[in-house]
């Protein structure tokens, strides 16, 4: 009976760690990747490879949309890129980061983390910002296992929308 309460114990850790394993996967990379040759600048960092023909885009909403709620949808994709948590080392993918209301960070480095630049490091196509009344532009850009952008950087095209309405909590139709 001992053994079988030690297996149990043993068993239930075990998926424990496999069911909160991806929860670490936004830790930095301490492994480089030899697969590609991008040498890093004096100051800044290594910056992984994309294919020529990647294309990133924001689905929601559209350009210039005019949106009634504060609590905004906003989804986002890839084309000829696949999408993959941070610390991820594998060739043409890495994960978006929607830069709200704010220029390019610099290429070189790790892309900022803070309110107006969120990280997607687990993978998602999506999410809800809390946005106030008024004019606001959002780009997504691509980062790597490391959250630098790639060479060549992969962006969205910087998109403008109005947010207009009360503060409700109700995602705009679309």
């Amino acid at each position: 009976m001992h053994e079988l309460k030690r297996l149990t114990i043993l068993a239930g850790a075990l998926a424990v760690a496999w069911v909160a394993a991806p929860a670490f996967g936004q830790a930095p990379s301490t492994t480089p990747d030899a697969a590609h040759d991008h040498a890093a600048p004096e100051d800044g960092f290594k910056r992984t490879p994309a294919p020529a023909d990647a294309y990133v885009y924001i689905g929601w909403p559209n350009d210039n949309e005019t949106v009634h709620t504060t609590h905004v949808h906003v989804w986002f994709g890839t084309r000829n890129f696949g999408v993959a948590p941070a610390g991820t080392n594998k060739p043409n993918t890495g994960h978006h980061h929607l830069l709200i209301d704010t220029p390019l960070p610099p290429m070189d480095l790790p892309i900022p983390n803070d309110k107006n630049h969120l990280h997607f490091g687990l993978g998602q196509t999506e999410t809800f910002v809390d946005l106030p009344p008024g004019t606001h532009t959002l780009q997504i850009l691509m980062g790597d296992a490391d959250h630098v952008p790639h060479d060549p950087p992969l962006m969205s095209k910087k998109i403008t929308i109005h947010v207009v309405g009360q503060d409700n909590k109700v995602s705009q139709a679309h």
